[in-house]
């Protein structure tokens, strides 16, 4: 974290912070390194001063453009199927706060973040270089498109519900990679994680229900 970043969280912050990673792993959540990035991560400034005590909360909150800063213990659960590793090179699908993007940036070697919305997307750049997240590098574009030029990725992370399974993304997954995505058009989605062998195979998991905003295709100004 740069200077900057670190005189904005305080005592107070990191206390906070605790005792929201001891809810997360009451809820379940067993990767200390996963419990580890949530607490390096000040998450109060992904958020609007004023809703400091929202924070530490562990619900989704409103970040504008109609999207939201995931509940963190979404952030945990999906983080720990990714299973990732130091060496990694990650690929994000749906910026958003760039909450995700730092937390991952904590234990992998590169971060690949796209975002549709151009202030959110500028906004999450910004606050990648206050927390001097050197690993994390943000795109505006599509995500259904991923980034191909940077492909391909040990590792997919999608944070928006898809009603299929992008064909772009499954081209840039490595063989022997996986892909987490929340997925279903209804009101909730089912979190899959998929398993890409070898040979180009697939293998789909399913895990527990969750509630995203729908992934979009194009971009918004």
């Amino acid at each position: 974290m740069s200077g900057k970043a670190k005189e904005k969280d305080s005592y107070l912050h990191k206390g906070m912070r605790r005792k929201l990673v001891e809810t997360v792993r009451a809820k379940g959540i067993t990767d200390e390194r996963v419990l580890d990035a949530l607490m390096k991560v000040p998450r109060h400034l992904f958020m609007d001063e004023a809703f400091l005590k929202y924070a530490y909360e562990d619900t989704a909150f409103q970040i504008g453009e109609g999207q939201t800063i995931s509940q963190p213990y979404t952030v945990a659960y999906m983080t720990q199927l990714l299973e990732p590793e130091p060496g990694d090179k990650v690929l994000e699908i749906g910026t958003g706060s760039g909450y995700q993007a730092c937390v991952l940036a904590q234990l992998v070697d590169k971060v690949y973040t796209i975002e549709r919305h151009k202030k959110l997307f500028e906004r999450a750049t910004r606050m990648m270089k206050e927390l001097g997240c050197r690993n994390v590098r943000t795109f505006y574009g599509d995500g259904y498109k991923g980034i191909p030029a940077f492909a391909p990725y040990d590792k997919i992370i999608v944070t928006a519900a898809a009603p299929e399974v992008p064909k772009a993304l499954i081209e840039q997954l490595k063989p022997g990679g996986l892909m987490v995505i929340p997925y279903g058009e209804g009101e909730t989605q089912v979190m899959l994680r998929i398993r890409k062998a070898e040979d180009g195979s697939l293998k789909m998991e399913k895990f527990d229900y969750f509630r995203f905003v729908p992934m979009l295709k194009g971009k918004v100004d």
